[in-house]
């Protein structure tokens, strides 16, 4: 034991004096400098190169097995149930009913009737409708002391048949209008005189169209035009109008060439009102024949259209004609896709006027007048016209027009020294004034649809004549403008307004002096003041069939005069019912 214990004491004193030594000792630092770069291998072990053969004397075979299910039938009463897709809601589509009739009554007596029935036939390809129309007041004014009354009523039938190479249809109209020449004020001619007035107009019109629209074919369409009008002081007028168009197709353009045949004759048994003795008759007659070829060119958003009109009218009743040449070219490109849209164009024509159209326009004219082709030598516009937003449209034009004989309408003169059937000659009737005007135009239109329900439209034009003779061009207003809306408030409830502006318009109130000329008649231009119009209606559906309405007309009662001498009804209001049904 002394032994181990010397020995330990030794070993235990060796080391600590090892550890004091380093505490002391400062052996420094070196730089070691690994002259090549560690570069580890693997090496490769050791693998069977091929496969063992096997020198057993005795190799064991696999035993085939044959398997087999005992199958037993068990009862089951459990059905699983099949999913189903969820599917969209979808909005039923609104029930088309063939047929509508609609009634309304309203103060001055007014009252309006509107049937309409559309039947098909072989799967829709034949079509036949019916329309029938009658719009009259009964009203007088306290302005004058003749009677104001008016009606109008018209019926159409037509027939139509589609197939896979031909459209075609036929259809006839029967129109009844009458109107009152009651443009005198109070006291202006005796109470006799008054009495025995007969200022009654009746206007007739039947007419007979055809169309023709053909697929794969060089001919693709035709309109006729068969027309007979007359009125109560048997003055009469023909129509007939025939109007084909071919196209041809050239590599990838197209020419479509478009004809003309346009004829007018009619006779009025009185002589103009500018003659103080009613001598004879007026005849006329009016025949053109014209062709337009034009080429179409379709670039990207380029869209052009090169051609011109050639036209040769004649003047049968005074042995003249001539040959007119028009421009016919029209051009517009897409700028910014659908928001910015440039169009332009310059275009003329030789207008056919005829009595008909002149009683439409002003169905207080004489029967008395002189029927003159129009000279459109051109019409040049530029515009632009797109979308601001998805919801805001616009418009902007410009043009300028020349035209020779444009129809002007001013009062005939005051010719006492007549004694016609009918009254027209007291200043209260309208003649048409041919003259050579030039127009220079301004036209803009914005229309929002603020949504699905509520459209909102504005638009205004501006108007400068110039006139060969320097006399005003004759009732035609320097400004015009309207406003409408159109808005559905509920399912049931809807409603729609219009208001619409006419500025100043020149007239001329003259009297006839006996063995003179127009020009030494005493005249004088008169300046009608311009006017707004506004028009309102609310309706309420009940179902999809029946519904109510009500109508008002010139809300603000403001008595103002659309051609000289002749005011308008005040402030008019018309309640009525509609109803669509199965015929």
């Amino acid at each position: 034991m002394q032994k181990r214990t010397y020995i330990f004491s030794i070993l235990f004193l060796s080391l600590c004096g090892v550890v004091i030594a380093q505490e002391k000792d400062n052996i420094g630092t070196e730089t070691v400098t690994v002259v090549k770069p560690y570069s580890p291998t693997v090496s490769d072990a050791f693998k069977i190169k091929s496969a063992p053969s096997l020198n057993d004397s005795i190799v064991l075979q696999k035993k085939k097995i044959d398997y087999s299910i005992f199958s037993v039938p068990v009862a089951s009463t459990f059905t699983p149930a099949k999913g189903k897709a969820s599917t969209v809601k979808k909005t039923p589509p609104p029930t088309l009913y063939n047929s509508y009739a609609s009634v309304g009554l309203g103060n001055f007596n007014n009252a309006l009737v509107d049937f309409y029935t559309s039947r098909e036939f072989n799967r829709g390809e034949d079509l036949l409708d019916f329309g029938l129309t009658h719009n009259s007041s009964r009203g007088d004014l306290d302005s004058t002391p003749l009677d104001t009354d008016f009606y109008n009523t018209k019926f159409d039938a037509s027939y139509a048949k589609k197939d896979r190479y031909m459209d075609w249809g036929a259809s006839i109209g029967l129109q009844h209008q009458l109107y009152n020449w009651y443009g005198i004020e109070n006291g202006a001619f005796s109470d006799d005189l008054v009495a025995a007035m007969d200022e009654t107009q009746n206007y007739f019109n039947a007419e007979a169209k055809a169309h023709m629209q053909m697929e794969d074919s060089y001919f693709k369409k035709g309109n006729i035009l068969l027309r007979r009008f007359w009125d109560a002081t048997e003055s009469a007028e023909n129509r007939v109008v025939i109007n084909p168009t071919l196209e041809l197709p050239i590599t990838e353009e197209l020419i479509t060439i478009s004809a003309k045949l346009d004829y007018v004759g009619g006779t009025f048994k009185n002589a103009s009102l500018n003659s103080t003795t009613n001598t004879g008759e007026i005849n006329y007659s009016h025949f053109q024949a014209g062709v337009s070829p034009s080429l179409l060119i379709l670039r990207d958003d380029l869209t052009l259209n090169l051609g011109a009109n050639f036209v040769y009218g004649m003047d049968i009743e005074n042995s003249d004609s001539d040959f007119y040449i028009y421009p016919a070219v029209t051009a517009s490109y897409r700028v910014m896709e659908d928001n910015v849209i440039a169009y332009g164009g310059i275009e003329g024509q030789l207008k056919q006027n005829s009595y008909h159209d002149f009683v439409d326009e002003n169905p207080y004219v004489s029967p008395t007048l002189a029927i003159l082709p129009t000279d459109q030598q051109y019409e040049g516009y530029v515009g632009l016209k797109g979308q601001l937003t998805s919801n805001i449209g616009y418009n902007l034009k410009g043009s300028y027009m020349a035209e020779n004989r444009k129809p002007l309408f001013y009062l005939n003169p005051l010719n006492t020294f007549r004694d016609d059937e009918k009254s027209y000659f007291y200043g209260n009737s309208f003649q048409v004034f041919y003259d050579d005007v030039k127009t220079l135009g301004l036209f803009g239109e914005i229309n929002v649809d603020v949504n699905r329900n509520f459209t909102l439209g504005i638009n205004a034009e501006f108007y400068d004549y110039d006139t060969e003779t320097d006399n005003p061009a004759w009732n035609l207003p320097s400004i015009k403008g309207s406003l409408f809306m159109d808005y559905q408030i509920r399912e049931q409830w809807f409603m729609g307004a219009n208001l619409f502006y006419v500025g100043e318009r020149d007239d001329l109130m003259a009297e006839a002096v006996l063995n003179g000329q127009p020009s030494d008649f005493p005249a004088m231009v008169v300046t009608l003041d311009g006017y707004f119009d506004a028009n309102a209606h609310l309706g309420y559906r009940f179902n999809e069939q029946l519904s109510i309405f009500v109508k008002a007309s010139n809300i603000a009662n403001n008595n103002y005069q659309r051609w000289a001498n002749f005011r308008v009804q005040g402030f008019q209001a018309l309640a009525g019912v509609s109803y669509k049904f199965d015929f």
